[in-house]
């Protein structure tokens, strides 16, 4: 009998996990070496540099602190309350995710706008418009994004508290007031700060965001003075130097929120139903369905918004559209297909207990797109012409960006399959191919779908590295729509946003529905 537990060899082998971290790690680090190295030679930052550092950090303080306020009563009303759709307007929470942000946008432009629904609600009581570009767009925006996710996060917050605290609290006849005190404030002192640092960080990498509703002097963000830097000016070295300064406040941000995510648990319980009898009267249930529906409303009209402005822009779509429409098909087809190359053996290696591998996965979330794309730009240009490589970096970066959120759906499948099936395998000499093939494939296929079709909406919406290597002639369709609204053809954008998000939700669907097709069988 052997003297310790011997390891369990898996049937596949970790090393096709190995290469490709290896190359994801070249991919990001590479870019970020070629940053680092260019900065050194930049002249230092100028005053307007300055002011988009300031606005980048403040307008992230603000969209992350009025996020996580309106979310707070939002997150309590839903776990207080069971209802009708319930459970659909959650999943509903996470629609924003995969919506592409310039479609987002313009469904903003049609209820707040100056244009908009709103203004002209304001305009038949005599009210100014609203002012919906500079600052308060940008916050707008980034709550409209950001809302939704504050409100998951607080909500499980809530749903995390044993149902016996309420039951004990009920017993000894506390009211709301004291429930609040003793349970429910607690609960958010750890879980807010958590939720307040991810929004921060997420905001402060916003490009077409700030792009489409800020741009002037004094509603100007890092990501959008390094593109201003390449695309006007073509100062590499002063767009290096942001990058630097860009990639600092994000790990900075990213290490916070490391750092204040954890904390105690809030006890075991017996997995019973949560029942609020402090939540029974009727100014609470009246309070609680106002800001269920405000909420809704306020996440539901812009959507509705894109449908209603952009069917009548249908018929008023130039050729330029479905060439581009054409393009970000292939371009987010393409960043899948490189995604599922890198993520499946790198699960595959982490599930076999492979722990650097998913360090490597992990470092697309601490670093932007868009200084991705400086660092490319500084590396090919010397060599070749990088906007003639426009589509295939895109891909590239998007597939990159996409595979932190793959990995987090595949590794757990992938560790069930190896420790169920694992064994099995050895025992019938079953190995590399011939496993991944009968085993691997048809047992994470829904996982892997899901996977394929989050990625491939991302991308289709992506509106980042393809505005710094674009020419004139080539363009995505989230490029293609920045540009119609640049030209002041509003209902052509409209059109063509309706258009990308159908496909956007389309792609999804389709490659998510294709990995759940015959499941069963």
């Amino acid at each position: 009998m052997a003297d310790r537990a011997q390891p369990v060899i898996s049937p596949v082998s970790g090393r096709p996990g190995l290469g490709a971290a290896a190359l994801v790690a070249v991919l990001i680090l590479g870019p970020l070496l070629a940053v680092f190295l260019r900065a050194e030679a930049g002249a230092g930052l100028v005053r307007a540099d300055w002011a988009a550092i300031r606005f980048t950090v403040w307008q992230a303080v603000l969209s992350a602190a009025i996020s996580v306020a309106l979310a707070v009563p939002v997150a309590r009303a839903l776990a207080r309350r069971r209802f009708a759709g319930r459970s659909v307007l959650i999943t509903l929470l996470g629609a924003p995710f995969i919506l592409p942000v310039i479609v987002a946008v313009l469904g903003l432009l049609a209820v707040f706008g100056r244009n908009g629904w709103i203004s002209q609600g304001l305009g038949l009581m005599g009210l100014p418009p609203v002012q919906v570009y500079g600052l308060h767009g940008v916050v707008l925006a980034h709550v409209f994004f950001n809302l939704p996710l504050a409100t998951r996060l607080i909500l499980q917050g809530w749903q995390d508290i044993p149902a016996e605290h309420f039951r004990l609290a009920a017993q000894l006849g506390a009211g709301s007031r004291v429930i609040w005190g003793l349970i429910e404030r607690p609960m958010l002192a750890r879980v807010v700060p958590g939720a307040l640092a991810v929004i921060f960080a997420i905001c402060l990498t916003s490009f077409a965001v700030a792009l489409t509703l800020g741009g002037g002097p004094r509603a100007t963000t890092i990501e959008l003075a390094i593109y201003q830097a390449f695309t006007f000016d073509f100062d590499l070295g002063r767009a290096a130097l942001l990058s630097v300064v860009q990639i600092a406040l994000t790990l900075g941000a990213a290490l916070i929120a490391l750092r204040v995510a954890s904390g105690d648990g809030l006890g075991a319980g017996l997995d019973r139903p949560v029942q609020r009898w402090d939540a029974a009267g009727r100014g609470a249930r009246m309070l609680d369905g106002a800001l269920i529906v405000a909420a809704g409303l306020f996440l539901l009209l812009p959507m509705l918004a894109i449908v209603a402005e952009g069917v009548p822009g249908l018929l008023r779509l130039p050729a330029s559209v479905g060439r581009a429409a054409l393009v970000s098909l292939g371009v987010a087809l393409g960043s899948t297909a490189v995604m599922l190359l890198f993520a499946l053996p790198m699960a595959l290696a982490i599930a076999a207990g492979r722990g650097s591998v998913e360090l490597a996965g992990l470092l697309g979330l601490a670093v932007s797109p868009l200084v991705i794309g400086t660092g490319l730009f500084l590396i090919v240009n010397p060599i070749a012409d990088p906007f003639a490589l426009a589509l295939p970096v895109t891909a590239g970066v998007n597939a990159v960006m996409g595979l932190p959120f793959a990995l987090r759906i595949l590794v757990p499948a992938a560790r069930e399959v190896l420790s169920v099936q694992g064994r099995l395998a050895l025992s019938l000499n079953m190995r590399g191919l011939t496993f991944l093939r009968l085993v691997i494939l048809p047992r994470m296929r829904p996982q892997i779908g899901f996977a394929a079709g989050l990625v491939a909406a991302l991308s289709m919406g992506d509106l980042g590295v393809i505005a710094l290597f674009a020419e004139t002639d080539v363009a995505t369709l989230p490029l293609q729509i920045y540009r119609l609204m640049g030209a002041y053809q509003m209902q052509a954008a409209s059109g063509a946003g309706l258009l990308l998000l159908a496909l956007s939700v389309g792609l999804f669907w389709v490659l998510d529905r294709g990995g759940r097709w015959h499941v069963a069988a």
